[in-house]
């Protein structure tokens, strides 16, 4: 609305000073013809908010006007003059508020708008930073034109010299990717149309499509291209809506625009402004001159020289190209060479990429008609004809003449009649040579305007000396040319108007519309003016500061030497953090950080002048406090000398450390089981850990350890050195556990093993059985009786028949075995043989049985005696074992009981 207002006023002659006082700070609907309008009603707004609203003015009588007030009239002055007084009181209070809040607050902001803006660049880098594993290097140039979106106030239009803000419609240019405001480029477009189109006739308007040039890089667009809708950077979303957590102006969605120059590629960057960056597809491509291998490469970088000799043949034919690899086509041959010229007189070293060259010797050779010579230099071929030979016309050209090549043609004597240079008449001398005189006819002569005529030589040019007083292109100024011809030149003058800057004047030649923006800049400077940036003339006033990364050369305020490091800024330096390093009483510095300018809480400087009153906010008054109790740690040891504790040097003293005082007592067995505290030293004592006149006294028992196997406790109370003998008799069993034995507790414990062995015996055979079932022979003993029993036994062979005495440990041991002999082995055999005879006979025996079964079966079946029933009797006939069985056994058991 600004903008338009600006634009507008421009237009209708700048206005009356009134008009632009209102427009300049008050709102929208006050501003532009009339701006001292009642624009708004209702009471002032709120100081904080930076909006400010002229309250209702009376309305002025007069005939025809109605509730409209002259803009000249008292009423309005003092209240615009009211106005402006508000205004400044609402700016100087919103200005002390943001500079009490500087140093808290607007770090914070900043550092939670660049994590904000990082998150958002990250995610719109995502997928292109995918492709090229994490490089961003080629991002840079469009990461600045982001950030310069993010910022407050960076983005400026530079028609109306306002910020554009995220809710407005915008145009981004192509060439310069500069933004504007929709509305704004609109106007401009219309208005350079116009100013192109108006110098033409009624005829020839609107039959030619005339460009119109981009504000800052003049990039030149059809009149069908003037933008009519808002739409986000890549053109794909028409009105894009408000997100804070993309891009402003932005869709969100991929950019898709194809790369510049194309490779067949598209963006990869969500939609942003400024220039797609370089592609970062891979390729397979190979070199220049096609002789290495393809490699994968970036597509934005696919061409490469391999660095070896190119190879091709060049123009002249004879060599190659010796260039490293290398894109287009070879330079010329750079060798020399010895070359004739076209004539083929002269020879000279040139290069050998220009073999055709002319001497500066003239060809001289004669000519066919045998009287001259040839005059052209250095020319190749034959030289031609005689240039005299045949027919030639006089110097008027009417008559011709066949004449010898060594005669010059006459003149003919007639007139000449040649067109003179006035274009109109004709020469009136005869025939001659050489250039024609110039015109000296008189003529009628009109000027160039039309307005007069004259009758003077035809050769002279004739102006009068009326002035024109057609109005020039810019609408604004006469010609004033002298006899101008209609077709006046641009205006001359300079334009001189206030541009939206309102710092300058329009450099450019008087024109119609609106100017061009400001071209200046205008350098914003930090607090210490180190770090500048430039801004459109105009934005210095509205552009936040830069961040200077300068350190602050401001003197330290505090009893510091120097100040503690920090960037440049505007208002206070913020509180001194350095240490105090104040000498204390106790001869230490002061740890914590300076206190010279703290921030106090004042209390109890208001009473209140009863329950109405409102509590006012407490008042901070800046002052130095004092040291605070030092606190360097001490090593301090305690009362008891148990342990060395570094404690804060305020309070460094001698402590009880809680535990026990631990040291040794006259019993030279226990410890002093106080909780720790001083102990007076003596000087008999050399040794520090025994205990002093303060330490408790011992009352136990003596708990010193009893000799090995002695249970007695010893008679005496605590004591030192050793406890006497025990003299008390011990009632204990012997090594078999069947007696029961008295022994001295002194005797038992202080002999040796063999002695204690003796002690212990009853000196009775041992009562325990070894493994083979006798008793043990030895005398009472411990531990396990020997395995070597000595008793005889008799040891028999296999078939019980021999015997012997043999040592019963032999026996276990496997040493001794006693066998058979051939008789023994005879009667085996034969009993052997009985065995088999017996079982032959059984077998036999059986087998009869079963036939005399089988043929009583078949009897039966054959039914022979239906009517009786006949037992089948069927003797069977005794083998001969069983008939001498009795007579065999006999003698041979009566053989077997004599040999057991």
């Amino acid at each position: 609305m600004e903008a338009q207002w600006r634009q507008g006023g421009r237009g209708r002659g700048r206005g009356r000073p009134g008009d632009e006082l209102a427009a300049r700070s008050g709102p929208p609907a006050a501003r532009g013809r009339g701006g001292a309008r009642a624009a708004a009603a209702g009471p002032i707004g709120d100081g904080a908010s930076g909006e400010c609203r002229v309250p209702p003015l009376p309305a002025l009588p007069g005939p025809g006007l109605g509730s409209r007030r002259c803009p000249a009239a008292p009423a309005e002055l003092s209240s615009l003059k009211k106005f402006d007084e508000i205004k400044k009181a609402n700016q100087a209070a919103a200005k002390k508020l943001v500079e009490d809040q500087l140093s808290s607050s607007s770090e914070d902001d900043d550092e939670d708008a660049e994590a904000k803006q990082g998150k958002i660049l990250d995610k719109t880098f995502t997928i292109y930073t995918s492709q090229t594993n994490g490089d961003a290097s080629e991002l840079e140039r469009t990461r600045q034109y982001m950030n310069e979106a993010f910022q407050s106030g960076a983005m400026t239009c530079l028609i109306c010299i306002a910020s554009v803000k995220r809710n407005q419609a915008v145009w981004s240019c192509c060439g310069c990717f500069c933004i504007f405001h929709l509305v704004c480029i609109q106007k401009w477009a219309k208005d350079s149309v116009f100013l192109v189109s108006s110098p033409l006739t009624d005829d020839d308007f609107g039959k030619k499509d005339y460009p119109w040039p981009c504000p800052k890089c003049r990039f030149e667009y059809k009149r069908s291209e003037t933008p009519s809708r808002y739409y986000c950077y890549c053109g794909k979303v028409e009105n894009p809506a408000v997100d804070p957590w993309l891009v402003p102006h932005s869709c969100g969605q991929i950019c898709e625009r194809e790369f510049k120059p194309s490779c067949g590629h598209k963006c990869l960057l969500l939609c942003h402004p400024g220039p797609c960056p370089p592609c970062p597809k891979m390729v397979t491509t190979t070199c220049h001159c096609k002789k290495a291998k393809a490699v994968p490469r970036r597509c934005s970088a696919k061409e490469w020289s391999c660095r070896l000799p190119c190879g091709r043949t060049l123009l002249c034919g004879q060599h190659v190209c010796e260039n490293p690899c290398h894109a287009g086509d070879c330079q010329p041959c750079p060798r020399v060479s010895k070359q004739r010229c076209i004539c083929g007189r002269q020879t000279a070293e040139r290069l050998c990429a220009s073999p055709q060259w002319q001497c500066d010797q003239v060809c001289g050779k004669c000519l066919p008609c045998g009287n001259h010579t040839c005059e052209q230099v250095c020319h190749a071929g034959p030289c031609g004809d005689c240039p005299r030979s045949g027919k030639r016309s006089c110097p008027c050209g009417k008559t011709k003449f066949t004449l010898p090549c060594t005669e010059d043609v006459p003149t003919c004597g007639d007139s000449c009649d040649k067109v003179l240079e006035c274009g109109i008449h004709k020469c009136s001398q005869r025939c001659h040579r050489g250039p024609c005189e110039i015109c000296r006819q008189e003529v009628e002569k009109q000027c160039r305007c039309g307005k007069h005529t004259k009758r003077m030589p035809c050769h002279k040019p004739y102006l009068c000396e009326t002035k024109c007083t057609k109005i020039r292109d810019c609408q604004k100024h006469q010609c004033r040319r002298k006899c101008c011809s209609g077709n006046c030149p641009p205006c001359d003058q300079v334009c001189g108007r206030t541009l939206g800057c309102r710092n300058h004047k329009c450099p450019s030649g008087c024109h119609r519309g609106s100017c061009n923006p400001c071209p200046e800049t205008v350098d914003v400077k930090c607090n210490c003016g180190k770090t500048v940036i430039k801004v459109p003339c105009g934005r210095e006033r509205t552009i936040k500061p830069p961040k200077c990364k300068q350190l602050c050369s401001r003197p330290p305020t505090c009893h510091h030497p120097t100040q503690e490091k920090h960037y440049c800024h505007f208002g206070r330096c913020p509180p001194c953090r350095q240490p105090c390093q104040k000498t204390l009483t106790c001869g230490h510095l002061c740890p914590v950080s300076c206190h010279d300018e703290a921030l106090v809480k004042q209390t109890g400087s208001h009473q209140s002048a009863g329950p109405w009153e409102q509590p006012s906010e407490p008042a901070f008054i800046q002052t130095a406090l004092p040291c605070p109790p030092c606190e360097v740690p001490i090593p301090v040891e305690c009362l008891g000398q148990h342990e060395v504790s570094p404690l804060p040097c305020h309070s460094a003293n001698p402590y009880s450390c809680k535990r026990f005082c631990g040291r040794l007592l006259d019993c030279q067995n226990h410890t002093c089981m106080k909780e720790c505290h001083r102990v007076t030293k003596s000087n008999s004592s050399a040794d520090g850990k025994k205990a002093g006149p303060e330490c408790s006294q011992c009352e136990e028992e003596c708990t010193k350890p009893r000799p090995a196997g002695c249970p007695h406790r010893c008679v005496l109370p605590c004591h030192p050195g050793d406890c006497p003998s025990c003299l008390q008799m011990l009632k204990i069993k012997c090594h078999c556990k069947l007696s029961v034995l008295y022994i001295e507790c002194l005797k038992l414990t202080c002999a040796d093993v063999k002695e204690k062995e003796l002690l212990i015996s009853c000196r009775n055979q041992c009562p325990k059985e070894l493994p083979c079932g006798h008793r043990c022979k030895e005398i009472c003993h411990s531990g396990g009786c020997p395995l070597n029993c000595s008793q005889k036994v008799k040891l028999r062979c296999l078939c019980k028949r021999l015997k012997k005495e043999v040592q019963c440990s032999k026996i276990q041991e496997g040493q001794v075995s006693l066998e058979c002999d051939a008789l023994c082995k005879e009667m085996k055999r034969k009993a052997y043989e009985i065995k088999e005879a017996e079982a032959k006979a059984a077998l036999e025996e059986e087998k009869r049985r079963q036939q005399a079964e089988l043929e009583a079966f078949e009897n039966r079946l054959k039914g022979r005696r239906k009517n009786k029933r006949r037992k089948d009797e069927v003797e069977v006939e005794q083998s001969s074992w069983q008939k001498y069985k009795n007579f065999i056994m006999l003698p041979v058991f009566g053989v077997a009981v004599v040999m057991v």
